[in-house]
């Protein structure tokens, strides 16, 4: 839909009328309200299967069952060398049977989905999984472990993207998976005590009650487990809102891999005291300690929170638009996604979601919070105002109510799931300075040519992170060197870095020299020999093979 800038007035009232998703209140009945006493835990708040239907209940909405295909073992895959860790026998079975009475899993049938990432991109072979529900178990199995020489994979809600977190051999499957109960929260200061294992949606609903929300939202929140979360330091949808995990995680409890449990777990906002020991787990993807609980500080629930969904015609308009609604919507401004025009077309073509803006190059998705809708809907309404006059944008509509926000954010978040129905995906998260990050798309789309099926730009401009996607029929080594280490090149020489928020994992580890100095690694390398001097925790990930 076309503006004239002659006419800003009747061109806005026209883009109001037209587009607008403005109707009366809806809102998902939330779960309802447990009482909590420190010390004192609530229900599980459930347990969800990495298979459970893809990405399940992804603000809502349900992902269509994917067909399962035979994916490669990583070690054949990639050529991988197993080290020399002990294997699983029927005594050491006996003995986790012992400690973990129903809750040791053997059965291959059972174990193929822990196995298998989310991807279907990466498969190992562990032949026993162990569901501990406290950090004492937890402590009783690395314990051991580390006497025998086992190695283990620790595993959350299994929805990592660069293969961190399942099995490259037989290392053991410690699935977090019952660790799910809420410890505490405090409804003064908005701080939350749980385990590892609670799902992030569940967290969400929990404190949603309590007037407050989770400070991290991701596509996968429906699977997703908290520990899993801060292992990666996961990044998602309100970072540009709430800032990183590294500022909201205000304490933790971590088994390390001789089964000593460090209680950091703090709820204070400050605390000077020596290093913060927390931060060398924050990120560091099971490879130094297993998380067990986690204390995070959630901010106030908003009472108002509006969408607007705009076209753009390139991508330098996508850039101005964020540089006005940063300035014309300052405190309120919560997210800002864009998406370019494949994306869109993926997500209509393999899911059947439909697109309420059309025909252009670029969308993007601009979320504001706040405590007064009044004043929000005025600045909200100025900004579209502004932007559609001055040619920003060309078309576009604004959602008020919950049932078509989450459509709108739908078309965002299942992106990942529409590729995955597009062929294998090869994956690349990148952070670059914001004005060159869809020059990356435009570059490697150039240099694959036919040889990629689709080739799509992503991802959260708020805060420079591109997720740069290349589908293909299926695997092929000889477009990944085409890719590989291409991406890497292009971003080290914009200082950007090749793991904005998904991690290293298995994937990625080889290149960290791309965006960390040698001595940066070497330090690392320091870090993961003091506190896993054996190497049993989450081996062949994260720093590069012979570390």
């Amino acid at each position: 839909m076309g503006v004239s800038s002659a006419a800003p007035r009747s061109a806005w009232h026209r883009w109001a009328s037209l587009s607008c998703l403005k109707s009366s209140p809806g809102r998902v009945p939330p779960c309802a309200p447990v009482p909590l006493q420190r010390g004192n835990r609530v229900p599980a708040l459930g347990v969800c299967s990495p298979w459970a239907a893809g990405f399940r209940a992804l603000r809502g909405f349900h992902a269509a069952p994917r067909r399962r295909r035979e994916v490669a073992l990583t070690s054949e895959r990639f050529g991988v060398r197993r080290l020399p860790f002990a294997r699983v026998g029927d005594r050491d079975v006996a003995f986790f049977e012992r400690v973990l009475p129903g809750r040791v899993v053997t059965d291959p049938e059972e174990l193929k989905p822990f196995n298998v990432d989310w991807l279907q991109s990466v498969r190992g072979c562990s032949q026993l999984m162990l569901k501990p529900q406290t950090t004492a178990e937890v402590s009783q199995i690395l314990r051991y472990c580390y006497e025998r020489n086992l190695a283990v994979n620790p595993q959350g809600g299994n929805t990592g993207l660069v293969g961190g977190s399942v099995p490259v051999f037989d290392e053991i499957i410690l699935s977090t998976a019952l660790m799910n109960q809420i410890i505490s929260f405090d409804k003064v200061s908005g701080i939350l005590v749980c385990q590892a294992g609670c799902i992030l949606e569940k967290l969400n609903e929990y404190v949603e009650e309590q007037g407050f929300v989770m400070p991290l939202d991701l596509g996968a929140k429906g699977s997703c487990h908290i520990g899993g979360n801060v292992a990666t330091n996961a990044g998602g949808l309100r970072l540009l809102r709430y800032g990183s995990l590294r500022g909201t995680v205000l304490g933790l409890e971590v088994v390390l891999a001789d089964g000593s449990a460090l209680d950091c777990l703090a709820s204070l906002r400050k605390d000077n005291t020596g290093y913060d020991l927390k931060q060398l787990f924050i990120g560091s993807e099971g490879t130094l300690g297993v998380i067990t609980a986690v204390s995070i500080l959630c901010p106030q629930k908003p009472k108002a929170v509006n969408l607007a969904f705009l076209g753009c015609q390139s991508f330098t308009k996508v850039l101005e638009t964020f540089t006005t609604c940063r300035a014309m919507l300052g405190e309120i401004l919560s997210a800002y996604e864009f998406m370019d025009e494949k994306c869109m077309e993926l997500v209509e073509r393999h899911l059947k979601l439909s697109s309420p803006v059309t025909g252009s190059p670029f969308y993007v998705l601009i979320e504001t919070s706040g405590s007064n809708s009044t004043h929000d809907e005025e600045k909200l309404n100025s900004f579209l105002e502004q932007a559609m006059t001055s040619g920003l944008a060309t078309d576009g509509t604004v959602a008020t109510d919950d049932k078509k926000i989450k459509a709108l954010w739908s078309l965002r978040e299942r992106i990942t799931e529409a590729l995955t129905h597009d062929g294998y995906v090869y994956k690349y998260d990148i952070s670059l300075p914001v004005g060159k990050l869809y020059d990356l798309v435009t570059d490697t789309r150039a240099r694959l040519g036919p040889r990629a099926k689709n080739v799509v730009g992503y991802g959260h401009l708020g805060d420079g992170n591109l997720h740069l996607n290349i589908t293909a029929e299926s695997y092929s080594h000889s477009l990944l060197e085409a890719i590989e280490p291409f991406v890497y090149e292009w971003t080290a020489r914009c200082n950007g870095s090749i793991s904005a928020e998904h991690g290293l994992g298995f994937k990625k580890k080889q290149f960290i020299a791309y965006s960390k100095a040698k001595e940066a690694v070497l330090l690392m390398q320091r870090f993961k020999a003091m506190l896993d001097p054996k190497g049993i925790l989450n081996p062949y990930k994260m720093l590069p093979s012979g570390s």
